[in-house]
């Protein structure tokens, strides 16, 4: 019985591995491509578990890297070389937004799988010398009832804000 636990145990972590495998393919093309390392933040990992834990509005996990001194930073306008980079990033995660900035440069995409029970979307937002990506993985009907009902997720959010 013991064994069969211990089985299980591994099968789900590894299943939950592989979801982070995407992610991490996803930072190490960053980091490649930009000649940077992603920066350390200091206790991201309990915030992880707290998440897994909590699920806080269907949030069941969420993995974040931020990266700083992008060796070719981006001008104002270098959008459809982006663009070339983010569309050809490896995993299932398709883009849904794509938004530019003429005025700063700045980038912002947005990637989800096919929605199942739970969904995982991917947040990249890349400055002129910083991106900052973050993954997050959702139950799929409360993350349709938030985009229903955007005014009770706003209250939701700032309530906790007092």
């Amino acid at each position: 019985m013991r064994s069969r636990a211990i089985a299980l145990l591994l099968l789900a972590s590894s299943a939950a591995f592989a979801g982070d495998a995407a992610f991490d393919r996803i930072v190490h093309e960053i980091e490649s491509h930009y000649g940077t390392q992603r920066t350390h933040i200091p206790f991201l990992g309990m915030a992880d578990f707290v998440v897994k834990v909590a699920h806080p509005e269907g949030v069941t996990s969420f993995k974040m890297a931020f990266f700083e001194d992008l060796k070719s930073p981006l001008e104002a306008g270098a959008w459809r070389e982006l663009d070339r980079f983010m569309e050809s990033l490896p995993g299932e995660l398709h883009p849904i937004v794509r938004v530019h900035s003429r005025r700063n440069g700045d980038s912002v995409y947005i990637f989800a799988e096919p929605v199942g029970k739970s969904t995982r979307m991917l947040l990249a937002v890349f400055e002129r010398e910083e991106a900052t990506m973050i993954q997050v993985k959702v139950d799929a009907q409360t993350l349709l009832q938030s985009i229903e009902d955007p005014e009770h997720a706003r209250q939701t959010f700032s309530s906790r804000d007092r």
